[in-house]
């Protein structure tokens, strides 16, 4: 990958302390005009927190250490007494499906609501993910690192755990309410990434988000994009990003000392994803919420779906759908993945357009 032009960026170092902030304003900015509504201030609030785009919030919302809710392409709507946990995410697909959060609903750590429908008095553990036209109905329990697959519709009064999510049994009464308490509790305690200047290239074309917090060596080639809530450490080694490729929020990357993480152009990392120092070929997908280890060569134009898992040294084959933890090959790719593959990253192109527009306006 040939040297870019590094994006003049000064340095900063901010650590916030472990406590909660209680109240406090979460980093907000409009998508192409429209700003978020939160009906009243926020209850909690951690550091690097986000609100962008379409978003309505209802009263009472906590928001944990850099957590994200991002609506650009649809919009997302959430009730009244939401709980967000650290490091987790709430999006849109694209400009086809909104997410919609009814009350009550609280969310654990590194999770996502993805482009669904989840209605009331629901709990979503740590590590779970609900994608895309999924219902979660009243008065359910996703248990740590469950998966709802694309389009899913679930029990109502049911605790749900595994990948894909299974039901396990009947909720006693007030489990909800018991689940929901302990994991408020902790919302806002992580504390926030240290502010540093990578010392690498970063070209004056990437969008960097306000909230990405980037250590170490880090090479990123033109129209890439580094989304909210991002932490990279390149550990002295290297990070090096191709040209059109967008790391969406919540994903971290963490090399070994000395080891480099090479991610080829046109290339889309999802949601919330873990990335080892490893390597992940052109034209490939990472999903939402999976895990690629120290040593993983994923070859080129190759979709690992969401929530899989990587062993390390594991050598995805190319052209391939994977999944599963450990990850093991699904099926050759179709059309519409390979289209979904393609259509991505120019779709990130013009989110971060606006967003980096708004974000310097902003400032």
């Amino acid at each position: 990958m040939t040297q870019t032009k590094e994006k003049n960026t000064a340095p900063s170092v901010d650590m916030p302390d472990m406590e909660p902030a209680r109240g406090g304003v979460a980093y907000q900015l409009a998508y192409e005009g429209v700003s978020p509504n939160l009906a009243t201030p926020l209850e909690r609030c951690g550091a690097d927190a986000a609100v962008l785009g379409r978003a309505t919030i209802g009263r009472n919302a906590r928001l944990g250490t850099s957590s994200v809710i991002r609506a650009d392409g649809h919009v997302i709507k959430a009730g009244d007494d939401f709980t967000l946990g650290d490091r987790s995410t709430v999006h849109i697909e694209h400009d086809l499906l909104p997410t919609a959060i009814g009350d009550r609903v609280t969310v654990g750590e590194n999770a996502v609501i993805h482009a669904c429908t989840v209605h009331n008095d629901v709990v979503l553990e740590d590590g779970v993910l609900v994608l895309d036209a999924s219902v979660v109905p009243d008065n359910v329990v996703l248990e740590t690192r469950a998966v709802v697959f694309p389009r899913s519709k679930l029990e109502s009064g049911k605790l749900y755990a595994g990948i894909p999510a299974k039901l396990q049994r009947d909720l006693r009464p007030g489990e909800v309410a018991e689940r929901a308490a302990l994991l408020r509790e902790r919302v806002g305690t992580t504390p926030g990434a240290a502010r540093a200047l990578t010392d690498g290239s970063i070209h004056e074309s990437v969008f960097v988000a306000a909230t990405a917090r980037l250590r170490g060596h880090i090479i990123a080639a033109e129209n890439a994009s580094i989304w909210f809530g991002c932490e990279f450490d390149s550990s002295d080694g290297v990070i090096e990003i191709g040209a059109n490729t967008n790391i969406q929020d919540n994903t971290l990357i963490r090399c070994r000392p000395g080891e480099r993480a090479l991610i080829g152009a046109d290339v889309t990392i999802g949601h919330n994803v873990t990335l080892g120092d490893c390597t992940i070929g052109a034209r490939s997908l990472i999903g939402i919420g999976s895990v690629v280890a120290n040593g993983t060569v994923v070859e080129e134009e190759t979709f690992l779906a969401a929530g899989a898992e990587t062993t390390e040294g594991q050598v995805l084959e190319g052209g391939w759908l994977w999944g599963k933890r450990p990850a093991v090959k699904i099926a050759p790719l179709d059309e519409i993945k390979r289209k979904v593959i393609l259509m991505t990253p120019p779709l990130y192109m013009e989110y971060a357009r606006a967003f980096d527009a708004a974000q310097r306006g902003s400032s």
